[in-house]
């Protein structure tokens, strides 16, 4: 594998897979995300640069498939497979987890205006089921399924965002939640399979990431699956499965 390189660019995120920074490509003036998979020494050589090659192009096909099939995703500038570097479009906006954080924390009901912001909350959740079902229509499974790899992007100004720590206080002048796409993030473990259990595994995570960011979030996610019903075309034998897949989960809580 070849050396590292200085990253001329922020590190926001140092995983135990990858390390990403906030950097620009080409022009100062253009933004990007530049996720780099370091090498593990812990590992022979030769089998580090084929596992890191092979996950690298993998991320970028599955990146390029969705965005040609309509799913939005980041776009694909730029791979070194060699240096295990991806070079993709950054993404202006919140995450859906910190804005559910702040929103749900919030306990008000109307924003500045009166206005009742749980019908534009209903609506997100509508988009983010519709794009889980896009995504697996065309047989992609996320594999790492969570409100933080969900993101909030303005569909005209790229550089206006939610401010996450608006709650539901959050929808300045005519800013509303309709305005925004829900943009899919992190392919890393990603794959392409039609098999209807990986659908319902990648809903489970999305699920307990749900229940985990607040109590309140049950109806959220139901929402969502309800979308996805209607989106997908495969959906009632994947929501099926889901059933499945949370008795396995409870009863391996409850075993330990």
């Amino acid at each position: 594998m070849a050396p590292p390189r200085p990253i001329d660019g922020t590190l926001l995120k140092q995983g135990a897979e990858a390390h990403v920074y906030k950097s620009t490509f080409l022009l100062p003036t253009v933004p990007c995300l530049i996720k780099v998979r370091p090498t593990k020494s812990y590992r022979h050589a030769t089998l580090d640069l084929r596992l890191t090659k092979h996950r690298c192009v993998s991320e970028a096909r599955l990146l390029n498939r969705c965005r040609s099939m309509g799913v939005l995703c980041p776009a694909v500038y730029f791979v070194d497979e060699k240096r295990g570097e991806i070079v993709m479009e950054w993404i202006e906006g919140p995450s859906v987890r910190d804005f559910l954080h702040s929103y749900l924390d919030s306990g008000s009901n109307l924003d500045d205006e009166g206005k009742n912001p749980d019908v534009q909350i209903d609506t997100l959740m509508e988009n983010i089921g519709q794009t889980i079902g896009r995504l697996h229509d065309i047989d992609i499974i996320h594999g790492d399924l969570t409100t933080s790899n969900l993101m909030l992007r303005h569909r005209e100004k790229q550089n206006t965002a939610l401010d996450s720590h608006q709650g539901s206080q959050g929808f300045k002048n005519d800013t509303s939640l309709s305005d925004f796409d829900v943009v899919l993030i992190d392919f890393g473990l990603g794959q392409v399979s039609n098999s209807d259990e990986d659908k319902a595994v990648d809903l489970y995570v999305l699920e307990r990431a749900f229940l985990s960011t607040h109590p309140r979030a049950t109806r959220l996610f139901n929402i969502i699956l309800e979308s996805y019903k209607r989106s997908c075309i495969g959906s009632a034998v994947v929501l099926r499965r889901l059933q499945e897949v949370r008795l396995r989960g409870r009863k391996k809580s409850m075993v330990g």
